[in-house]
């Protein structure tokens, strides 16, 4: 670093450099803060789905109608697939769906509950 006749260090071989480390940076954190919200949203949709799931198993164990179990699924996640089966006294839902995060990123979510056939 130069020094100027008052004893002094002379920035102006460094002046425009918090703006360049700034434009470098500036969109890293961006990306950053998109992936964690893409995040949050789909451990929402997740937890969604477990919920509806739970809520579908329990129908169908009162003796529901499977179009009734699947209702309660599409209603609270849009689009998700739901399949059903029975295993001596349980019943279970499992449900799922691709979730988007951007136009790169696909990731499946999979909820599965189960409930007592028969159940009040």
């Amino acid at each position: 670093m130069k020094r100027s006749t008052r004893g002094g260090p002379r920035f102006g071989e460094e002046r425009g450099s918090v703006a360049a480390e700034l434009a470098l940076a500036l969109p890293a954190v961006v990306l950053a803060l998109l992936l964690g919200a893409g995040a949050l949203s789909t451990a929402s949709r997740q937890v969604s789905l477990q919920d509806a799931t739970a809520d579908a198993a329990r129908l169908l164990g009162r003796g529901e109608g499977g179009g009734a179990a699947a209702g309660v699924v599409s209603r609270a996640v849009p689009g998700a697939a739901v399949s059903s089966s029975g295993s001596g006294d349980l019943v279970c839902v499992t449900a799922s769906i691709d979730v988007s995060l951007g136009a790169l990123i696909r990731i499946p979510l999979r909820a599965s509950s189960c409930a007592l056939a028969g159940g009040l």
